[in-house]
Order: structure tokens, then C-alpha cells, then sequence
């Protein structure tokens, strides 16, 4: 029994390879009276199974990071603790069977080389060479990770929890978190039980790294964890006389991947078609448990390995496996701080790549719990990122068999989940959907990304060329630049903010100045103190005592939750009035023509600069209308209350055929946007981009006497800048960038694109980046050579600092 103590630090629920990790590196830094309770055993849950792959290529450079720390650590801890890793750099082999995925690895070799990870471009034959035993029937190419590695899961694991009890960590197993106690958003106290005897820990932090019971210990504290186990299989082979080591391969086009051990083939699989696990809860005594086997779904896996590594057809079974892993919705891990409880921490839902991703988790989590902000960018896995609907049971369910499979599928740009749809739809869906609208996904939230022709088939086709929508998309694209044309975006994110202090309260959280008379619209962004941007939103006064503040639609809840955690001593109210009002944005050079239409207002300069709103009659109803654009055009962005959401559409709607009115898509706004060089948060701009470097200085008055980031900001000034952000124009019109492709200075790899779409007015793809240039001036970066790496082939692109479209924005102000 363990001597439990009634006070931590910390209290880690879970010990399985992330819950040892981040008890690892928060000793590591210093902290005492860290304890980590394990319900069972240490990894009994599923580290034991994992298959110990280490890869060090991510999709983003921050998500590589921290996979090169883990590969990086694990190498280090035999020395440390005595305990064997079994952590070997095999390197690795992916095969491409197809042309399409060809153009996959290819350009993730590109992303590698912008990222610093060693990779190298291979031929069949040259496959051949490097994979004696593999089977180069109908492979196009392959692409060699020489850095990759595999290791002893479990080992892993049992060396970092070590670590963490040589710096004085106690580490508790049989123990079960039975309940958590909050009150007044943060956590109190945990319950556990160990045999007949129970007791409580009163906490300053809590973090669940409960892996598939993480949604289960999330629900505890109110919090919401989304993620559900799926069943995964591998095989495990008798010994095959001759096998020696061998590096890791991947034939994703085939779901497998194969691991060398012992003169033993692993052969694992990732099919389209997963089995969700564990609906109706884990079962209380499991523990090193298997689920039962499955021969039929695995077979048509083992029958293509056969063919494709055919020593495999000789060998016998060992070990037929079948164990649960957690998936999330979009294949992301939980990494952060809980929306809902300001002493919750998450790394939970690892989907299948908790040993390659455990170490840098653990180490950006402890960090960003040592000093309150993340140590770097972590939006991809931020568990802030996830919408409140989607901890339903039901939802999980249906999406986990699908995201099981995607880990292996062709990731297409724009490629759009299939499982789980229809969740939320904007007041404007039913007449979008009559009209044509091709819908994605995000948070949830069905938009309208592209309107199909008549006759044309509503679906996506997707390449990583020009797709199927790309003429669709054109065509909208000139109806903004030319004439008018009509989107719905009413799941942007709209947070009121309500009471006596609200202007102080803003002006405290926000860089710009919110002491604007009602009806002024102010661009803004929400700093850190370390002048990193931490949301980006537009402001619109309302009256004395109320604003409404518009975030990204996947945003919404980790902008509000930024901003409750700075609420302080001052009297606001904070809203999600989202779901209140639907946005339909009218947007072109006819824009004011379709407006004075419909309305008996006055949309002039006058009465209605840029940067304003005012309340409107439209049709028999009332409306708000704001003056502002993400597509560098004049236009209003139109704030209806729910129940006229129908009217108004109708009344635009009939009322634009006399003028040409065209419906657009997300699409349509990302090419026109990226042309006006407008920044797209989580990709141009994030926490650990600096506001001056991502050239919004304009938006940040430090004439303001205090506001969050101020000292940074002027900080910057009194140094300089390290990096500017500049807009590309590739000089080839064929070539699509999507982001994460190497840039290029004169010659010399030194960035990579933080986005990138196809500007149809411009006539090329387009791309933004950030450029190092420590010491140097605006013409100094301009003067320099850029070219863009576009799957292993160079492509010279023009730079420029100001927007490529319209640089003075006269169309905006028309």
C-alpha cells in the first residue's frame, strides 16, 4: 500500500508512457511533492502494446520538434537510470504505390529539409537497395528517414518513471482516481481509492494522462477530453532465419507498416475502416489486456504484406495482437491547459504515437505549466482547440472509425472528414445546400466551401494539383474582384462582452486601442508577454458598456477562455452568443449597389466609412451591418438575429440577380485573402510569432499606458526584427503550395511557407513566410533571390513586404 500524502504539487492521473514523461520533466525542473497515481500498473493500459515506432517527421516544425527531443531523450535515459530503451536509430522506408502518394512523400521530404530532418528521395531500385527483402512490384518511390528509430515501449516508459523518483517524485500504482473536486474553476482535491481504503489529495494541478480513460477522468473535473479506443492489430512473426536488422518500413497505400525485432517481423495495421472499443466504458480489471482476435478484418492487410514482403509467406504467426488505442477527431493528441478549469492539465489521446511523441509532450507540458504560457506554438494539439460538442459519446463513436484509417490515407489538402457530419449547421444551410453548396467541416460547423455548376457532381476529387473546384473556385474568386459575390460565415466565433468595465477590460487584454466611439470596428489581437499573438479578432463597439468580439470559428472557445482568465477584479460578462446571430458577408465593387437595394440606408463613406457599424432595416427585418473584409474588397459583413436569418437571405438573394449576385465559398475567401496577404491565425500568426515580426505593428498602439504584451512590443522596437513576414508569388502558374514548403534565400533553405493558396487574380500561387533578418533592413530582405520547394523541385518566386494586391487598399476604403 502506498503512503499516500494528503497535499501535491501535482497530481498525474495515469502512468503510462505520457503520465511518466510529464512526472519526469516537472521533477526535472525543479518541482517537489509531484505525485502520479496509477490505477493499475505502470503501462498496463496500452504503452505495453505499442509498437515503439520513433519517428522524427511531424506535419508541422514545431510537431517534429518534439519529436526529435523524444528521439533525442530516449537515447540518453539507459545512462541515466540504469534501464535498458532498446532505442535504436534503424532509420526508415516509406514506399509510394501510387502517383499521388509519390507526390505526398515527396513533398513531406521537402517539409523534412525546411524542418532539419535528414531525408533523402529514392527511386524504386534505389528502395530496392536500401530493403532487400521488400517486394518493388508497382512502387513509384520511396523516401529514406535516416534519423527514425524504434525502441522497448514499455522500458521507455519504466526509465522515465525512474528519473522522476530519483528527483523525488512519488509514483503509486493500484491506486484509482475516483472523483475530483472544483469549485470556483479550479480543482480542490482528488479522491483515490487503493483496496478497501480511501482518502483525498489536495492539489495544485492535476494533469489526466489516462489515455483511453481520459475522456472518463475529464468528465471528474467537468472537463471535456475527446477521444475514443479503437481496436488495432498487429502480428508478430516466429523467428525468420537470415533477418537482421532491418529499418522500419511503411507502405501506407497497403495500411502497413513493419518493424524488425529479434530476427521477428511486427506487421501492424492502420485500415480505413477502424473498430471503436470501449462504448460502453473500459472494463474495471483491465489490465496487459488483449481483445479478442479479429482474423477477417485483418486478413486482406496480411494478404497484400505477403505479396509485398515475401519471406512473410514462409513465416509462421507467432502472436496474432489486438489492443485499444485512443483516437481524437481530427488526429491530434490533447496537449494543454482545460478550457473549463484553470488547474486541469490534458496529454491524453495520442493516436498511436505516444512513444515518438511522449518526451517533447512531457517537456513542452511541464514548461508550459513551470511559467503559465506554452513554451512554443502548440495549436495543432492544444486541447483548447476542441469544441464542447464534441466530448459527445455518440460523435466519437461514429469519427473514431474513421481516424484510425486517415493516419495512412493520402493527406490531400483540403481533404474533408466523411465520418460524423451534420453537426451543426448555420441558419443559412438549407438554402446554401438548394443553391449548390458543396459543404467541409470544421469544429463541427458545415460551411459552405465551394457552389458546384449544374450537373457537376458535389463531391471533392482530390490531388495535390489543381482540384476538381479549382474553375469553380476561380469563378467566385472574379465575382469578389469584379462584381459581387455572397458567403456565409456566421461560424466565426462572437463573444460579447458586457458590463462597466468593459472598455478597460479590453483595452487590458487587447493591443489596440478600444476607447473608440460605439459603432468603430477595431482589428486587434490578444498578446502574450512575450508580444506572441494569441488570438486574432476584429472588435466592434456596440455601446458604452458593450462590445462584440469575432474569433476564428475553431478559435472560439480557447479565445474565451484567454480572455476569462484575464477578467481579474474587472465587472464584465462574457457571452458565446455564436449561435445567436447568422453572418452573411456581401462582398465586391458592387457590394454597395446590392446594400442600398435592400435597405433604406445610407452604406456611403460618409455615413458608413470602413471600420464602422450601423444598425440597418434589410428587406421587412432589422440587421446589423458591419463595414469590414477578410478578401481586400468593399463589402459588409451582415449580423442577423437567428430567426431572419431566412428572410434576409431571400431578400439578398432575389435582389442580386439583378446585379449578377454570385454565392461563394470558403475557398473563394483563403485565395483572396492570401492575395491582400491578410494573416491566417494558427498558420501566419501564433503564440510564438511576435506582432511587429508578423507586420502588425499597425493594430498595436503603446501609446496605451498598460495592456498585456506592451513591454514586449516595445522591447522589439528598441532591438529590431528577427524575421519579417513576406508574401511569395511562385513563378510557375501550374505549381500549388499549401504551407510548410521550404524557402529558399539565395540558395540557402531558411524558412518555410506558413501558408500558401492560389491567387486566380494574380494569376500564380501564393505564399507567406516568415525570413530571418537579424540586422537588416526592409530592402535588404527584398533584395535577395527566393525560390519555393515544391516536391523536390525549386520554383523562383517574387517577395514582397506589402500586399501584393491592392497595397494601399483603395478597394476596401472605395
Amino acid at each position: 500500500m502506498a503512503n499516500l500524502p494528503t497535499h501535491a504539487r501535482v497530481v498525474i492521473i495515469g502512468g503510462g508512457v505520457i503520465g511518466c514523461s510529464v512526472a519526469y520533466h516537472l521533477t526535472k525542473l525543479g518541482w517537489k511533492d509531484v505525485v502520479l497515481l496509477e490505477r493499475r500498473q505502470l503501462t498496463c493500459g496500452t504503452t505495453w502494446h505499442a509498437a515503439g515506432l520513433i519517428g522524427q517527421l511531424r506535419a508541422s516544425a514545431n510537431m517534429t520538434r518534439l519529436a526529435k527531443y523524444s528521439a533525442d531523450l530516449y537515447r540518453g535515459l539507459e545512462a541515466e537510470t540504469g534501464l535498458a530503451t532498446g532505442v535504436k536509430t534503424v532509420g526508415s522506408v516509406s514506399v509510394a504505390l501510387t502517383d499521388a502518394r509519390k507526390e505526398e512523400l515527396f513533398r513531406s521530404a521537402s517539409m523534412a529539409r525546411a524542418f532539419g530532418v535528414p531525408v533523402e528521395e529514392m527511386s524504386p531500385q534505389e528502395v530496392k537497395e536500401r530493403y532487400a527483402h521488400l517486394n518493388i512490384e508497382g512502387v513509384k518511390a520511396g523516401v529514406w528517414l535516416p534519423t527514425d528509430g524504434q525502441g522497448d515501449p514499455a522500458n521507455i516508459a519504466l526509465a522515465l518513471a525512474k528519473g522522476a523518483r530519483q528527483r523525488g517524485a512519488l509514483v503509486a500504482e493500484g491506486v484509482k482516481v475516483t472523483g475530483i473536486e472544483v469549485s470556483a474553476r479550479r480543482v480542490r482535491s482528488v479522491a483515490w481509492q487503493q483496496g478497501d481504503e480511501t482518502g483525498t489529495i489536495s492539489a495544485d494541478h492535476v494533469v489526466n494522462c489516462a489515455g483511453m480513460w481520459g475522456h472518463e477522468v475529464g468528465r471528474l473535473a467537468g472537463v471535456n477530453v475527446p477521444l475514443h479506443a479503437c481496436e488495432h492489430f498487429y502480428i508478430v512473426t516466429e523467428p525468420i532465419p537470415g533477418l537482421t536488422q532491418m529499418p522500419v518500413l511503411r507502405v501506407p497505400d497497403e495500411c502497413a507498416y513493419y518493424k524488425e525485432d529479434a530476427g521477428k517481423y511486427l506487421l501492424g495495421a492502420f485500415e480505413p475502416n477502424a473498430k471503436p472499443w470501449g462504448m460502453n466504458g473500459i472494463p474495471e480489471d483491465f489490465c496487459f489486456d488483449q481483445l479478442p482476435e479479429d482474423f477477417d478484418h485483418f486478413e486482406p492487410i496480411l494478404e497484400r504484406a505477403v505479396n509485398r514482403l515475401p519471406m512473410l509467406a514462409e513465416a509462421g504467426i507467432h502472436t496474432f495482437f489486438n489492443g485499444p488505442e485512443s483516437f481524437t477527431p481530427d488526429d491530434a493528441y490533447n496537449l494543454g491547459l482545460s478550457l473549463e478549469v484553470d488547474n486541469y492539465w490534458v496529454a491524453a489521446g495520442f493516436n498511436s504515437i505516444g512513444i515518438q511523441s511522449a518526451g517533447g509532450a512531457g517537456m513542452a507540458l511541464a514548461e508550459w505549466m513551470e511559467t503559465g504560457e506554452k513554451p512554443f506554438d502548440l495549436g495543432d494539439v492544444d486541447v483548447g482547440r476542441n469544441q464542447p460538442f464534441q466530448g459527445n459519446k455518440h460523435y466519437l463513436f461514429e469519427r473514431s472509425k474513421e481516424t484510425l484509417g486517415l493516419l495512412y490515407a493520402d493527406h490531400y489538402p483540403y481533404r474533408q472528414k466523411a465520418t460524423a457530419r451534420g453537426v451543426r449547421r448555420t441558419p443559412f444551410h438549407a438554402h446554401l445546400d438548394a443553391r449548390g453548396a458543396v459543404f467541409g467541416e470544421i469544429g463541427g460547423w458545415e460551411r459552405a466551401n465551394w457552389f458546384a455548376n449544374e450537373g457537376q457532381a458535389r463531391e471533392y476529387e482530390y490531388s495535390w494539383g489543381p482540384q476538381n473546384w479549382f474553375a469553380n473556385q476561380a469563378a467566385e474568386h472574379n465575382a469578389v474582384r469584379t462584381n459581387v459575390g455572397m458567403y456565409d460565415m456566421s461560424s466565426f466565433g462572437k463573444i460579447r462582452v458586457e458590463g462597466r468595465d468593459a472598455e478597460a477590460f479590453l483595452n487590458h487584454i487587447s493591443g489596440a486601442d478600444m476607447s473608440v466611439a460605439p459603432g468603430k470596428i477595431v482589428y486587434t489581437q490578444f498578446l502574450n508577454s512575450k508580444g506572441g499573438i494569441e488570438a486574432d479578432v476584429t472588435v466592434t463597439r456596440l455601446s458604452q458598456t458593450e462590445y462584440l468580439v469575432v474569433t476564428p470559428a475553431i478559435t472560439r472557445p480557447k479565445d474565451q477562455a484567454w480572455m476569462r482568465r484575464h477578467v481579474g477584479n474587472f465587472n464584465v460578462v462574457l457571452t458565446d452568443v455564436t449561435a445567436g446571430e447568422g453572418v452573411l458577408a456581401v462582398m465586391g465593387p458592387n457590394a454597395r449597389k446590392l446594400m442600398q437595394a435592400v435597405s433604406p440606408n445610407d452604406f456611403s463613406n460618409e455615413v458608413n466609412p470602413f471600420g464602422t457599424a450601423q444598425e440597418i432595416e434589410i428587406g421587412m427585418g432589422l440587421a446589423r451591418a458591419h463595414r469590414v473584409s477578410y478578401v481586400g474588397e468593399l463589402g459588409w459583413e451582415i449580423y442577423v438575429s437567428s430567426d431572419m436569418c431566412g428572410h434576409v437571405f431571400e431578400t439578398l438573394w432575389e435582389a442580386g440577380q439583378g446585379v449578377g449576385l454570385k454565392l461563394c465559398g470558403m475557398h473563394m475567401m483563403d485565395s483572396c485573402r492570401i492575395e491582400k496577404a491578410f494573416r491566417h491565425f494558427g498558420h501566419d500568426i501564433t503564440c510564438e510569432d511576435h506582432v511587429l515580426e508578423a507586420g502588425l505593428g499597425f493594430a498595436v498602439k503603446t501609446t496605451k499606458p498598460e495592456f498585456i504584451g506592451r513591454d514586449a512590443v516595445l522591447r522589439k522596437k528598441e532591438a529590431g526584427l528577427e524575421k519579417r513576414m513576406v508574401q511569395f508569388r511562385l513563378s510557375e502558374p501550374g505549381v500549388m503550395v499549401y504551407h510548410n514548403e521550404p524557402l529558399i534565400r539565395d540558395g540557402k533553405i531558411v524558412s518555410y511557407l506558413s501558408s500558401g493558396a492560389y491567387g486566380h487574380h494574380l494569376g500564380a500561387a501564393i505564399g507567406m513566410g516568415y525570413v530571418p533578418c537579424k540586422g537588416e533592413t526592409a530592402a535588404d530582405v527584398l533584395s535577395s533571390s527566393y525560390e519555393v520547394e515544391v516536391a523536390g523541385r525549386r520554383v523562383r518566386a517574387e517577395a514582397s513586404l506589402a500586399p501584393m494586391y491592392d497595397p494601399k487598399s483603395e478597394r476596401v476604403r472605395a
